[in-house]
C-alpha cells in the first residue's frame, strides 16, 4: 500500500485543479455501501465537528450520488455541507443549475479540494483513482489527507456499475485525532473494507476485480491482498452449511473464522451481516 506521507505531491499549476476528469458513469444507489458504511464510522465525527464539511470528489456526470450522499448524512447530522467536487466545469454547471437542499452544493476542483482554511472531516473518493497509474495513487493520497481536518478520513476506492460489489479504503487524517472522538473507532488507523451483495456472490475473491487501484495489481502470491481474500475464500468454503439458513449467515460464520485465525477484522456481527468485511490495512496476517 502506498504511503501517503512520503509521497510527493501531484504536478499541476497554482490556478489549475489537481487530476484528470473522471470518465463520469454514475447511478442511483451505486454508492449506497460505502454511504451506509460512512453513516457508522463517520457520525461521531460529524456530530462532534463544528464546521461538518464532507467533500464527494469526482461526482461524475451526474450529481445523484452526492445528493443521495448528503441526503443520508443529514440523518446522522442534520448540520452537514456536502460539497460536490467536478474537473469538468459543464458537470458542475449542469448539477449547480438544478433546485438543491441547504447544505449541498457543486464546485470545480480536484486533489487539492476547497482552499484554506476550509478543512473537510470526510472525503469520499470512489471510482476516481481507478483510472490512474498506480504510482499516482500514492501522490493523490497524500494531497487529500494533508487537507482533512484532525481526525478526518479519506475513503477511497471501487465499486462496479449497480453497487453490488465495493473495496475501499479509509484513511485517517495525518497526527492525532480529537480527544472527543470514541477511543477504538474504525478510523484511528487505515482499514480496508470489501462488501458485497451476498445472494449474487459465488466466493468472496470474486470482489478482487473491485479492489482500489493501490491493491488491484497486488492480488498475487507473496502479497497481503492475495492472502487476505485466499482465506477468506476457504472460511466461506468451510462454512457451506450456513448457507441453508442464508448466505449472510455464511458470510457472518466465514468473517468470524478470519478473526479467529488472528486477522485484524474490525466491527461485529451487526457490519457482517451487511456483507461487509473491514481490516486493519496492512494487516499483521497469519502466516
Amino acid at each position: 500500500m502506498p504511503n501517503p506521507r512520503r509521497a510527493p505531491r501531484l504536478a499541476a499549476g497554482r490556478a489549475r485543479a489537481l487530476g484528470e476528469p473522471t470518465r463520469g458513469t454514475t447511478a442511483p444507489n451505486r454508492l449506497r455501501r460505502v454511504d451506509r458504511w460512512l453513516l457508522d464510522a463517520a457520525g461521531p465525527l460529524l456530530r462532534g465537528s463544528a464546521d461538518p464539511l464532507v467533500v464527494d470528489l469526482g461526482f461524475g456526470a451526474s450529481p445523484v450520488t452526492t445528493v443521495e450522499l448528503h441526503r443520508r448524512l443529514r440523518t446522522a447530522c442534520p448540520r452537514v455541507r456536502v460539497v460536490g467536487l467536478e474537473l469538468d466545469p459543464q458537470r458542475v454547471a449542469a448539477a449547480t443549475d438544478a433546485a438543491r437542499p441547504p447544505g449541498l452544493t457543486f464546485a470545480r476542483g480536484g486533489f487539492e479540494l476547497p482552499p484554506a482554511p476550509t478543512r473537510p472531516a470526510v472525503v469520499r473518493a470512489l471510482n476516481v483513482l481507478r483510472q490512474y497509474p498506480e504510482p499516482a495513487v500514492a501522490g493523490a493520497w497524500a494531497t487529500m489527507t494533508a487537507r482533512l481536518a484532525p481526525g478526518g478520513l479519506l475513503v477511497e476506492g471501487t465499486c462496479d456499475e449497480i453497487g453490488r460489489r465495493a473495496c475501499w479504503f479509509c484513511l485517517p487524517a495525518p497526527g492525532p485525532a480529537p480527544g472527543w472522538l470514541p477511543a477504538g473507532r474504525v478510523t484511528a488507523r487505515p482499514t480496508l473494507t470489501l462488501s458485497a451483495h451476498l445472494p449474487s456472490l459465488g466466493r468472496p475473491s470474486e470482489l478482487a476485480e473491485r479492489l482500489p487501484k493501490a491493491l488491484i495489481e497486488h492480488n498475487v502470491p507473496g502479497h497481503d491482498v492475495h492472502r487476505l481474500l485466499g482465506a477468506l475464500d476457504r472460511a466461506w468454503e468451510r462454512a457451506a452449511p450456513r448457507a441453508v439458513f442464508s448466505p449472510r449467515q455464511r458470510w457472518i460464520a466465514a468473517v468470524a473464522e478470519l478473526r479467529a485465525q488472528g486477522w485484524p477484522v474490525r466491527a461485529d456481527a451487526r457490519r457482517w451481516r451487511l456483507g461487509e468485511l473491514t481490516v486493519d490495512w496492512p494487516p499483521r496476517a497469519p502466516r
